[in-house]
Formats: C-alpha cells, structure tokens, sequence
C-alpha cells in the first residue's frame, strides 16, 4: 500500500490516483491578490484554501491525526518497514521522520476510511475534479483525459517557489499563480521504501478516490 500527501477538493466525487510530478522559480504571485480562506480539521490545526476556478482546494497538505468522527488514525513508525507493508487499516506516517515534510503521508486505507479524512465539508478529490482545475489552468481535454501522467507546463501554476520547497532545479519554473502552493512531500510506495533520490524537495504526489495510478 504506498501513502501519499492530502490536499482535498471541496466539492465532487469519483475514481483515479492523479500523480503530480512537478518540474519546473519566476515571480511568485501574492497569495493575497487570490480568492482564498481557510478550513480546520478535527484536529484543530488551520490550513490556508484556494479557490480555483469554480473549485475550492487545500493549499497546504493535511497533517492531521484523527478521522472526521474522532477516532484515531495509527500512526507507523516510519522506518518499521514490516509493520507498513503489512497492515491493512488506516494508517499514516511522516515521511523518513523528517520534520521538513509539508504534512503527513496517508495510505489509500485511510483514505477510504468511512469515518472520513477529510476536514467537514471537504473530500478527496477524484479525477474528473482533478481534470476540471487543470482545464481551468490551460490543459487540453485530450491531454487531460490521458491516463497517468499528463500536463505540459500546468504544474508551473500549481507549484510554490523556493529551494525550501522544491530542489533547484525543480523550483526553475514556477510561478504557482493559482495559489495552489504544492510543496515537494515524497511519498512511501507499498514495499515501504520512500521516493527518491531523497523525496523531500523532488517530487510531490497526492490522492484522488482510486487505489492505483
């Protein structure tokens, strides 16, 4: 089972695992001149929204601990590699007990939990969502309805500025003029290991409503 970040969309329902591997730091647009809030999860922790379109996204991944109805999400140790590939629940860890990790990775079990991930009023997003912001953002219905990896430079638009985010040369291209401000979280794949090279400032991914990619 691979884990990874969550940032939710607010508003629909479906099926797919949408990759996002950003590449690609010109002028970062104020957050300020967007159209943006905030959402709390049951944890009590606040993250900042976007709105995209006519879609409201997180623009800061879920660290968040228990589900919706209070029950507690486990918590793997992140270097028992036994215990992660074998459990069968819902189940989170931070990625190579790195404190630089934009937020927590989930597996697909806590993300199909029925006692919801999500914050109240949020869900994860599925692929028919993930098409419509990126349509919004300039991407073609062709290429959008490709499977797997798909995108030119869309991801520009998504992506956060700054070495501390991305590595240098992932962080050449972004302008994240959306506001999504998609940070580099890594993810752990389903034999426990972590993405590489290192993860953490390489690459990003996040969940839809499907198992697989």
């Amino acid at each position: 089972m691979k884990s990874y970040s969550i940032l939710f969309g607010k508003i629909f329902s479906g099926i797919f695992l949408f990759v996002l591997l950003f590449i690609g730091c010109k002028k970062e647009e104020s957050f300020s001149s967007l159209e943006g809030g905030q959402v709390t999860d049951v944890d009590g922790k606040i993250y900042k929204t976007i709105k995209i379109g006519d879609q409201w996204w997180m623009a800061e991944d879920l660290a968040v601990t228990h589900y919706r109805n209070g029950s507690v999400i486990q918590n793997l140790n992140a270097f028992d590699s036994l215990q992660w590939v074998a459990t069968s629940s819902g189940a989170y860890c931070l990625y190579d007990l790195n404190p630089l990790s934009p937020g927590l990775l989930y597996n697909y079990f806590a993300v199909n939990d029925s006692s919801k991930l999500a914050p109240q009023g949020w869900h994860i997003p599925s692929d028919v969502e993930w098409k419509q912001m990126e349509m919004f953002i300039g991407m073609s219905s062709t290429e959008a309805d490709k499977y797997a990896w798909r995108g030119n430079s869309e991801a520009d638009k998504l992506k956060i500025c700054g070495i501390e985010a991305w590595s240098m040369h992932e962080a050449v291209w972004a302008n994240n003029e959306t506001g999504f401000s998609a940070r580099a979280g890594g993810c752990r794949l389903f034999n426990s290991s972590w993405s590489s090279p290192s993860g953490i400032s390489y690459n990003g991914f996040w969940w839809s409503t499907t198992s697989f990619n």
